[in-house]
């Protein structure tokens, strides 16, 4: 076995979860949950992705590795007015239609004819307030902030997929040189710890539709197209079959939703991970690996993150975010004539309006599409 194999796969995964780990945290700020919860949703998200990816990726013979919902942790902490309770109960509303919709066709077809244009609108309103943090926490905390800036600019001319992780690792050795980091934790093992859920109206339509529809527009349809666009043929409903009932077993211990990958998976469905198509879904055994060290270590590392500045965290998530804005953006004005109802459903969930107690998101969908209608019955 070629050593670009498990190389490809620790890189895939350091890559998914350095560089998007602060964005889970932001978003377990977002509902209140504790220290004790956020490691649990760290941890559970990391065992879920490992069996994820080592099942499908055993079972298809393909390189299918698995992610959390990156949009959706901003949808999430980009939110106000939950509590992790009610989001407990958002993740499994969102577990069970991810399952509906890889065992029912119809399902899977209805939402490949959401608009991309709209969608992307939307997502790009839910992830620019982290892109803006960003900027802001340059004025905030120019001293440590402004070389971070310099610095990811710089790594992204030649490897853009490690530039976030470039700019963690150099924001924690910066911030300790500037004695800006408080006391390090001591190692301690994850648990997991069990949310009873809580279901309401609000959280169903301000919370779990909107991260059900981010999660298979932006993931679970994107996973599907880079496989697609390295070769291989995967049959679009088993594998989000699998991540909807794995994200039920795991949302009572506070993790959001699980999906199929698209970053990470580009790493590992490339030539460079092995000449042979046929031999690339090892990747996915050793990729699960990687998260199983990560579950064990969640807690700590989850601790550590806490000790860091505030300004360091903001910085990381917006750069995360950077990319995925950027590619909202561009799909959401490609088409001339749906220009205007994506800037419609980007401007409705930027603007963080809350009716009835629904968030922004999902008023920014229905606008946009709406919109959308009426443009359409104009040009008929």
């Amino acid at each position: 076995m070629r050593l670009s194999i498990p190389a490809s796969a620790f890189v895939a995964a350091v890559v998914g979860f350095g560089g998007t780990l602060a964005l889970i945290i932001a978003a377990a700020e977002a509902v209140g949950a504790s220290r004790e919860q956020t490691a649990s949703m760290v941890t559970a998200l990391c065992l879920a992705m490992a069996v994820e990816s080592a099942w499908l990726s055993w079972r298809t013979r393909m390189p299918v590795v698995t992610a959390w919902s990156t949009p959706g942790a901003a949808l999430i902490g980009s939110s106000s007015g939950f509590t992790i309770n009610e989001a407990v109960g958002a993740f499994l509303i969102v577990g069970a239609l991810l399952a509906a919709t890889g065992l029912f066709r119809p399902l899977t077809k209805l939402m490949s004819r959401i608009p991309a244009s709209v969608a992307s609108g939307m997502l790009a309103g839910i992830v620019v307030s982290f892109a803006i943090g960003a900027v802001k926490s340059v004025g905030a905390d120019p001293l440590l902030i402004g070389p971070l800036v310099v610095a990811f600019f710089v790594v992204r001319l030649f490897n853009p997929v490690l530039s976030v992780v470039a700019v963690l690792v150099g924001g924690i050795a910066l911030a300790a040189l500037l004695g800006r980091i408080g006391e390090m934790p001591a190692p301690e093992m994850s648990t997991l710890v069990f949310t009873a859920p809580k279901f309401s109206l609000a959280a169903t339509f301000g919370l779990a539709l909107p991260l059900y529809l981010v999660t298979m527009a932006s993931q679970n349809l994107s996973g599907l197209a880079v496989l697609k666009a390295a070769g291989y043929e995967p049959e679009p409903g088993p594998p989000i079959a699998f991540t909807g009932v794995v994200s039920l077993l795991t949302a009572p211990f506070n993790a959001l939703t699980t999906n199929l990958a698209a970053i990470s998976a580009a790493i590992c469905t490339g030539p460079d991970v092995h000449p042979d198509p046929v031999e690339r879904w090892k990747t996915g055994p050793f990729y699960a690996l990687a998260y199983l060290v990560f579950a064990l270590f969640g807690a700590s590392l989850v601790a550590i993150f806490a000790v860091l500045p505030s300004s360091l965290i903001v910085l990381v998530a917006g750069l995360g975010l950077l990319a995925a804005l950027a590619n909202a953006l561009a799909i959401a004005l490609k088409d001339e004539k749906e220009r205007i109802p994506a800037t419609v459903a980007f401007a409705v969930t930027a603007s963080g309006l809350t009716v009835a107690g629904i968030g922004s998101a999902f008023w920014g969908l229905v606008a946009g599409i709406a919109v959308l209608v009426i443009e359409r019955a104009k040009f008929r």
